[in-house]
């Protein structure tokens, strides 16, 4: 390997820029792996990433992602090609989830959604009171924080947030920076330094957000899930039975048991302490 890069905060330099800066001289006749296209298009913030490894010259560019952006969109691939270079587009699961929010963005015209649940073992997320603090243990919490972290902004439903007044913060040593901005799902008005919606289809007007991580509550969760706009569903399950307490989710309006079948899939598994986290990811047709 004699470079590598990656985009940085803000969207600059991107991350074949800095991966050809590193590699230098060495560049010409190199492979070049990159997760998206290269961009065709120039900007005022740096030059087309497909111009800089038309003048590198490498000898060939595998592609994990073809950009869905119109200024790009096959242009790039294109480009290199028409220089001369080898340019293999190999599809790759991997690539498309590490870019799930952007790509999410450019063809649905929404933000990724994950969806959180912690609940007991019979599917409960509070006592018949509202208690809820807590269901799950420190470590999973933690595990809880180190997501929050990864996203864009962090949403709860009116309930929730007049119940239990959530601070929809990180607080792991290290990363309090990364708390992402707060949503409020309500028909009221949202506080002051909260953006409220009124609708879930709302989120698709949410300002920089590629990445919607939604904590509660049981209508909200609901919600979102009848409206098939959650993409990632991740369940953290305590060895706990609590019987007659609140559900983790309100209706879906289910109909039939075989709509509910394949829409699922298991894509990580940990222990947290005593507890359980379970990912999954919704399978969709054509769709990583």
């Amino acid at each position: 390997m004699i470079g590598r890069g990656w985009t940085r905060e803000g969207g600059r330099p991107h991350a074949e820029a800095t991966a050809l800066l590193e590699a230098g001289d060495q560049a010409g006749g190199a492979d070049l792996y990159v997760t998206l296209e290269p961009c065709a298009h120039r900007s005022e913030r740096g030059p087309a990433c497909a111009d800089l490894i038309v003048a590198a010259m490498p000898s060939r560019v595998v592609v994990g992602v073809s950009d869905p952006d119109a200024r790009t969109a096959g242009t790039g691939i294109e480009r290199l090609r028409s220089a001369g270079i080898d340019v293999k587009l190999h599809s790759s699961t991997a690539a498309d989830e590490s870019l799930a929010g952007y790509l999410m963005r450019a063809r649905k015209g929404r933000p990724h959604v994950t969806l959180k649940l912690a609940m007991s073992l019979d599917g409960c997320i509070a006592l018949a009171d509202g208690t809820s603090q807590w269901i799950t243990g420190r470590e999973a919490r933690a595990h809880v924080h180190a997501r929050r972290a990864r996203a864009d902004a962090i949403l709860v439903g009116g309930s929730t947030w007049r119940k239990d007044a959530p601070k929809l913060d990180v607080r792991l040593p290290g990363l309090m920076d990364r708390s992402p901005q707060r949503v409020l799902l309500s028909r009221g008005p949202a506080p002051e330094g909260v953006t409220g919606i009124r609708e879930p289809e709302d989120i698709r007007h949410l300002q920089d957000v590629q990445y919607l991580y939604i904590e509660g509550g049981a209508q909200t969760a609901a919600a979102f899930l009848a409206m098939d706009l959650v993409d990632a569903l991740e369940i953290y399950r305590a060895p706990i039975v609590i019987g007659d307490g609140m559900r983790a989710l309100g209706s879906l309006d289910l109909r039939e048991l075989a709509s509910a079948h394949g829409r699922w899939k298991i894509v990580e598994e940990a222990r947290l302490g005593s507890d359980q986290f379970v990912a999954y990811r919704r399978t969709r047709t054509g769709e990583f």
